[in-house]
């Protein structure tokens, strides 16, 4: 009388096992269907929205310990130095969604070269991928400019010496610096009486990056911003690694205080959370402006 008894046992623990695998495996699904543990190989990080889910997944199953590494750099506008004062290791770091300033760049320098304005077709998809952040809109001008080769294209002129666009279509894996970054907003700010750069960009084209980034969505207003007051314009970035579970977080952009503008890039890799490297960058563009405001 026992046999059958033992045998209907094991059938319940082999349907509650079958049942507890279907949650891990759905659950995975539903992890890697927001993109966070896909980061790495996509072309960009999840939305804001979406990372938080994507961080608990990976940090109940991965335990990383922290190697945060930053660096900021910081250039007054209003002083005579074309050199940005560094704070940290002038190393590479992957850009993620900060190179959407540079593709928007590239696009009108083509466009200028072609003597013409952007369609009605470019600027629908140039308007979110800086405002929102789009990835979409950000795949098809990729694909616009001519992918790594055209972003390269375009940074030589606009002076960019250690950027390196991502391998076809991972956009977010182009490489950069933070005094490359600096440069690059050189050409978008600058253009005063007493410009610093001669840049590529137009009149017209520096003032439509400039006025994009002034209006990024209110939930990604954070970064470089914490450095300033409400007078700000600027770009984020943040992907977590598919290998680590750690975030790349960046931001760049133009701040002002007391009056005095200052051009920032903040970049930074290694932390066990988006929320934390948020904080690293935020830490690291006051300290930067602050120690460039008393020199």
């Amino acid at each position: 009388m026992s046999h059958p008894r033992h045998l209907k046992n094991t059938s319940k623990r082999r349907s509650r096992a079958g049942a507890c695998a279907g949650v891990l495996l759905a659950s995975v699904a539903a992890l890697f269907s927001l993109g966070g543990l896909h980061a790495e190989s996509a072309v960009a990080a999840p939305s804001p929205s979406e990372q938080t889910h994507a961080a608990v997944g990976v940090d109940a199953a991965v335990q990383h310990p922290s190697k945060t590494r930053v660096t900021a750099a910081v250039l007054s506008l209003d002083g005579r130095s074309l050199k940005p004062l560094l704070n940290g290791k002038d190393d590479l770091y992957d850009t993620a969604s900060i190179v959407k300033v540079d593709i928007l760049a590239a696009l009108l320098l083509q466009a200028q070269d072609a003597g013409r304005p952007l369609t009605a077709q470019e600027r629908a998809l140039a308007e979110p991928m800086i405002r929102n952040s789009d990835n979409a809109a950000t795949n098809a001008l990729w694909r616009e400019i001519g992918g790594a080769p055209g972003l390269e294209a375009a940074n030589k002129r606009v002076g960019l010496t250690s950027t390196k666009g991502g391998p076809g279509p991972k956009w977010g894996l182009t490489q950069t610096t933070a005094s490359d970054q600096i440069r690059l907003l050189l050409c978008v700010f600058d253009g005063a009486a007493t410009s610093k750069t001669d840049s590529p960009l137009n009149k017209d084209s520096r003032a439509y990056i400039r006025a994009l980034m002034t209006r990024v969505a209110s939930n990604q207003a954070w970064g470089v911003s914490a450095a300033s007051g409400s007078d700000h314009a600027l770009k984020n970035g943040w992907l977590q690694r598919t290998a680590s579970g750690l975030w790349d977080v960046n931001s760049v952009g133009r701040v002002t205080v007391d009056g005095h503008r200052y051009l920032v890039a903040v970049l930074s890799d290694g932390s066990p959370s988006m929320n934390d490297g948020i904080s690293v960058v935020e830490r690291a563009a006051r300290q930067a402006v602050a120690a460039t405001t008393r020199t």
